[in-house]
């Protein structure tokens, strides 16, 4: 039978269940079906399999859904291997600093002390080539450094795609709305932030802001005592307090559910939000241990969520996280893997105390986790920044038995403070600079920003195959049998 015996119709709703590798084979069949998937096919894959990206985001919108796929497909392949280009994105810093990484589809904010580095993402017209992360500026919080006002947190918010508008916490508890002023050509040192770019938040009192998330106009902050506020992104907020009564770390904010990681017998709850609205008492806590009868005090220190494309599909209901005891645990709020009790904890939750559906480490560094994030090659990576070495653990929930770790660039002895994941590539920051391991094509050297310093001054070591990236230790999970 002809291929034109069928109307186009059916052939371009059939195209949109079929692999890249289906699509190209089928490209080669006939003229009629090359300029069938040139049209359609590509784009109908696009829709069906989105990808998770920041950086590279405004770039590959200007090139043709072939040239895009092209691009995924082959960050996926270097994901498999792994390979990838490890580079610092800036010299080291003075001194030893806990840096914080925020990120929205322009820029990439690096926070230190009381600086905030911006790092603006190109667009390359070129598919060959990886799209660029060039330097722009640097701005101060404050004209004198003073422990105290350490920048601890920050997040990124909508702001009408201007991409300047961040939520900032400091160690002395203050909280703000900056807008960050437009970086001036021929600008030399850092850019003081005037207080007409500043809106305070004075929600936390004297104690320092561990972490804001958000989600769309909706945000959380919660400080080291657990003070956990829900509020919105306006000029007159009205708040909402939750107090945890402990010891806390980190926060993740979905449209559904708040999650709060602090230092407990409990440390990972879940607290509902209706109506823009969150409640006070947990809907569910989220155990480490699988016995009920041998609970022990840790602590949570990252949380994040799963893309869109997620092999979960993307769901809100699953909820990934890394514990002082090394542990990347995945819960899923739709499971039925319940604790019966929790000797020591009174009172429970509606939603119960569930299991991780998975749980993940690295078996070779007994290290708490300092940071996670998800993403990666086919969306199906979670990244964790550990607390020693600069080393960031690896793992495919496909295959979470052979996870794999990297030392970051220059092999620093210290934690990986923050890390953010995306489809090709992995930021990540230490206590002496920010970097990025990249997994897509076409990277070359002006790629990223130039480094002030020479390699072996900046304690780099030789330069990788590629010639562009510096070498990085990197060894399995799997232990000899």
């Amino acid at each position: 039978m002809a291929a034109d015996a069928l109307p186009s119709d059916i052939w371009i709703a059939i195209l949109q269940y079929l692999s890249v590798e289906d699509l190209a084979h089928l490209c080669q069949t006939s003229r009629y079906f090359h300029s069938l998937v040139n049209e359609y096919g590509w784009q109908a894959y696009l829709r069906a399999n989105p990808r998770h990206s920041w950086s590279t985001s405004k770039a590959l919108q200007q090139w043709s859904p072939h040239d895009q796929i092209r691009y995924h497909t082959i960050t996926d392949h270097n994901w498999s291997l792994p390979s990838f280009v490890a580079r610092p994105l800036a010299s080291k810093w003075a001194g030893k600093l806990q840096p914080v990484l925020a990120i929205n589809h322009s820029r990439l904010f690096v926070a230190a002390a009381n600086h905030i580095y911006s790092y603006i993402f190109g667009r390359s017209a070129e598919p060959s080539a990886a799209p660029s992360i060039q330097f722009e500026c640097a701005y101060t919080t404050t004209k004198v450094l003073q422990a105290t006002r350490d920048i601890t947190s920050i997040r990124c918010v909508p702001d009408g795609g201007y991409d300047r508008t961040v939520y900032v916490g400091y160690a002395d508890g203050s909280l703000e709305r900056v807008v960050l002023p437009a970086c001036k050509p021929g600008t030399e040192g850092p850019i003081h932030i005037e207080p007409s770019f500043r809106e305070k938040r004075p929600f936390h009192g004297a104690e320092a802001v561990e972490s804001i998330s958000s989600c769309g106009d909706q945000l959380l902050s919660l400080s080291s005592n657990g003070t956990a506020v829900f509020f919105n992104n306006s000029a007159n907020p009205a708040p909402q307090f939750i107090e945890l009564r402990s010891r806390s770390w980190a926060s993740h904010l979905s449209h559904r559910h708040a999650v709060l990681g602090a230092s407990s017998l409990t440390p990972l709850t879940v607290h509902a939000i209706h109506e823009s609205h969150i409640s006070s008492a947990p809907s569910h806590i989220l155990t480490n241990s699988t016995h009920d009868d041998h609970p022990r005090a840790s602590a949570v220190y990252g949380i994040c969520g799963t893309p869109p494309s997620a092999p979960w599909g993307g769901s809100e209901q699953v909820i990934i996280s890394g514990w002082y005891d090394g542990v990347v645990n995945v819960h899923d709020l739709r499971s039925s893997r319940r604790a019966h009790r929790i000797p020591g904890v009174s009172s429970y939750p509606a939603g119960g105390a569930l299991y991780p559906v998975m749980s993940m480490c690295d078996p070779w560094l007994f290290e708490p986790v300092y940071s996670v994030s998800s993403g990666g090659g086919g969306s199906c990576h979670i990244a964790a920044g550990t607390a020693r070495h600069s080393v960031v653990a690896f793992w495919d929930v496909r295959a979470a038995n052979k996870g794999w770790s990297v030392h970051g660039p220059g092999n620093d002895s210290s934690p990986v403070y923050s890390v953010i994941l995306e489809n090709s590539r992995l930021f990540g920051a230490t206590q002496s600079r920010p970097f990025v391991l990249d997994f897509g094509p076409g990277v070359r050297e002006e790629t990223y920003p130039k480094l002030t310093k020479p390699p072996r001054e900046d304690g780099l070591k030789r330069r990788d195959s590629s010639g562009v990236g510096f070498y990085c230790t990197r060894y399995g999970h799997s232990r000899p049998q």
